[in-house]
């Protein structure tokens, strides 16, 4: 097995298309990822929004199986970063998501200037917590109602790994 991220390609777009459609997948993602999840939608995040920082297409031996990304901070935030990520309901479990993170953070830590990257887990999401735990990430904080998605609050749990 061979886990590599790659830039984003037209090739990823049905495989983003059908599991950003799939609610399990979605279910502890940020609600700016439209929904239903479009054409149009996958065009623009392999065009324009997975530029925005150092974000790829996490691959196991040349398959598409989710997205990880750390986006910069600005202004007095620019040398921090957040990361978020998601696996293929069928990837779950055989840590592919600390072996992305793995990876990500040494790309990271070797071409940008970013200090520390950060992480916002909802509540419940404990495999998320798994990954970032794994990757040497610190629970810094728990933030009770501090997200609101789908009708309903969600306590979120705030993990961070400073890097040099």
């Amino acid at each position: 097995m061979i886990l590599s991220l790659q830039t984003f390609t037209t090739e990823h777009k049905a495989s983003l298309i059908h599991n950003l459609n799939t609610p399990n997948v979605t279910r502890f993602l940020s609600s700016r990822i439209p929904s239903p999840y479009t054409e149009d939608d996958a065009t623009w995040w392999i065009e324009q929004g997975s530029k925005n920082g150092i974000i790829r297409a996490i691959e196991v031996d040349g398959e598409f199986v989710g997205c990880i990304g750390a986006e910069p901070g600005k202004f007095e935030y620019a040398y921090s970063a957040e990361v978020g990520y998601w696996l293929a309901e069928p990837f779950w479990g055989k840590g592919y998501g600390s072996k992305a993170l793995a990876l990500l953070v040494n790309e990271v830590k070797n071409n940008s200037e970013i200090v520390r990257l950060h992480a916002s887990v909802f509540a419940g999401n404990q495999a998320s917590c798994k990954v970032l735990e794994n990757c040497g990430f610190i629970l810094e904080g728990r933030f009770k109602k501090a997200v609101y998605k789908q009708g309903e609050f969600y306590n979120t749990h705030l993990y961070a790994k400073v890097i040099r």
